[in-house]
């Protein structure tokens, strides 16, 4: 049996065909918007989460890859009105750090939370890989995080592990320039890793370009069981071992 340990299917993409989808996924799997969060986003996340079907918290994390600077240089290209060191340049340093100031914020209770509440957690990082190790290390020992849609070479699998946590990879191991993530799925270390789709994004080959799901896992573990030369399902029993420990899903 394959987990897909991270999917989006509440997104209008599912909308259309939701009971067929996850019929498919039944047949094949056996699965920043900080600046504009409310004050208190941890009372309502505190009920949800308290919920006996929430088996973690997530995904939190820290994203950096559209920060208000860069939203600004669009725009500024955009009317070829870009100078240096303009007001608009200027405005736009202060609106990064304020925006990174309050995603770290928003991280902080997270994981706050999920101590408090005995739950792991699910990392979502993007351009901000020392900052989220960091901010992460306030809890050490108190949970457990999975990166997920990890995408990097074994050196960050390597910082990940050497804290106690773990990686999860999505359809990007399939693709023919993701070197770096295929070698660390060659290297992990077996019950270091998870298999998920992020669906609807990132399908995997043969399914690339098109809107992903959870029953494309498949094509993603049979990447990796090839680059690890073990059989599939000897990698399907293994990951789904990994999953349920780390989720602790209810019986």
């Amino acid at each position: 049996m394959l987990t897909d340990t991270h999917a989006h299917l509440d997104f209008p993409e599912f909308a259309a065909d939701f009971d067929a989808m996850l019929s498919r996924a039944s047949a094949s799997v056996h699965p920043g918007n900080a600046a504009d969060a409310p004050e208190d986003i941890i009372t309502p996340l505190r009920t949800l989460a308290r919920h006996p079907r929430v088996v973690a918290i997530g995904e939190c994390g820290l994203d950096y890859h559209r920060l208000p600077s860069s939203r600004m240089h669009e725009a500024a290209v955009a009317t070829q009105a870009l100078g240096n060191e303009t007001p608009a340049n200027l405005g736009g340093v202060i609106a990064d750090g304020a925006e990174r100031d309050r995603q770290a914020a928003i991280f902080t209770q997270q994981l706050d939370l999920a101590v408090e509440l005995g739950l792991n957690v699910v990392i979502h990082e993007r351009d901000a890989w020392d900052d989220t190790l960091r901010i992460l290390g306030r809890v050490a020992g108190q949970l457990r995080a999975v990166f997920h849609c990890f995408g990097k070479g074994p050196d960050y699998a390597r910082q990940v592990l050497d804290i106690g946590h773990i990686i999860s990879f999505t359809g990007i191991v399939t693709f023919k320039n993701a070197g770096p993530v295929k070698e660390t799925a060659t290297s992990i270390p077996a019950g270091r890793f998870m298999l998920e789709t992020d669906g609807p994004y990132l399908a995997p080959v043969p399914y690339r370009g098109k809107r992903c799901e959870p029953a494309h896992v498949r094509s993603t573990a049979e990447t990796v069981a090839a680059l690890r030369g073990v059989p599939l399902e000897s990698l399907a029993a293994e990951t789904e071992a990994t999953a349920n420990g780390f989720f602790r899903f209810p019986t």
